[in-house]
């Protein structure tokens, strides 16, 4: 099985078995695509193993939130285990953007639940960064990221074991992912005192809306870096490694995201490339970027049909406490490209 499959099977293996998360018992064995590295971690760890699929859940989401105006809208495919089809077979920006933003849902969603006490291996981080500011005290529940990260280290980068290309790129870009856990921890504070004043207020660390990792990871997918292989002989044998494309551009970070190998423009179907192309997307008519009418239909032109929507209209506010509001029907032009 080519390693760009394989590395995201366990994505979709695990939302198959946790479609009602924690509700039924869990059986390690029964999920197809496992490596014995990750059957090993389930089975010592299986009552973290829900945060593990809702982390990869989230990271989906979030993957369909920020790419929902592309041609590449992170269409996954229900009936295959390799969730993404064949896009993520290439090293494309698109699969270090996949890699990443699943990495650092794992690291994410297990540290919350690790804050909110469902696990009895993980809890809060007790080992405060820094004493206390002037007027404020340590308190509350610091989110355990470190824990959260070690987790989807362990997990998600557990079949990146080869000496090729394409596992040295996907380690660099789940690590990336996690980065951004770390790098947005920030302390949230809660005052305390009569009448509102803040007398005393106690912080802790917490992790952001997972959209800030979202955004953030988006930025890195748009300035990614491009990158040539290389293979060195170690005594192991043949060893391939990436170095950057462009001498005269900065070299990657840990943060950055990195690639090697060139996106269809996804314009037309083409099983192949896992395209579903963009015709029947619904376009904005009047943006000039490439969620526009003339950028997303790849110049194929677009049709407007008008919509009849039922909205809530004319609303009242009664004391007290309720609001009252009539139904208006209202029309929308709808434009999809050709």
């Amino acid at each position: 099985m080519p390693p760009a499959v394989s590395a995201v099977r366990w994505s979709l293996a695990l939302g198959q078995q946790y479609t009602s998360l924690g509700s039924q018992p869990i059986l390690c064995g029964s999920i197809p695509g496992l490596v014995p590295k990750q059957l090993r971690f389930c089975r010592n760890y299986i009552e973290i193993m829900p945060s593990v699929a809702e982390g990869v859940k989230l990271g989906i989401q979030e993957c369909q939130h920020q790419f929902r105006g592309r041609r590449w809208n992170c269409t996954t495919i229900d009936d295959s285990l390799a969730i993404f089809g064949p896009v993520l077979d290439k090293a494309t920006r698109e699969s270090a953007f996949v890699h990443a933003i699943a990495s650092a849902g794992v690291a994410f969603a297990v540290t919350r639940s690790c804050a909110e006490g469902t696990s009895t291996i993980c809890g809060c981080d007790s080992h405060h960064k820094g004493p206390p500011g002037e007027g404020w005290k340590w308190g509350g529940c610091s989110e355990d990221a470190d824990f959260g990260v070690l987790v989807s280290r362990e997990f998600a980068d557990a079949r990146e074991n080869r000496p090729d290309a394409r596992s040295a790129m996907n380690r660099h870009n789940n690590e990336a992912g996690r980065t951004t856990i770390l790098d947005h921890m920030h302390l949230k504070c809660k005052c305390h005192g009569l009448s509102g004043s803040c007398e005393v207020k106690t912080c802790w660390w917490a992790q952001p809306d997972f959209r800030a990792i979202g955004d953030y990871l988006k930025d890195k997918y748009d300035s990614a870096s491009e990158m040539v292989v290389e293979k060195h002989r170690e005594s192991r044998g043949w060893v391939e490694t990436l170095r950057a494309k462009y001498a005269l551009f900065k070299p990657p970070t840990e943060r950055d995201l990195v690639y090697y190998e060139n996106s269809p423009n996804f314009c037309e179907p083409n099983p192949e490339t896992g395209s579903f192309g963009t015709r029947d997307r619904t376009c904005n008519v009047t943006s000039h970027g490439i969620d526009g009418c003339d950028l997303l239909c790849c110049g194929r032109g677009h049709n407007t049909r008008t919509e009849k929507r039922k909205e809530k209209c004319h609303c009242i506010f009664h004391w007290c406490c309720y609001v009252s509001c009539q139904e208006c029907i209202r029309v929308y032009d709808v434009h999809t490209c050709k």
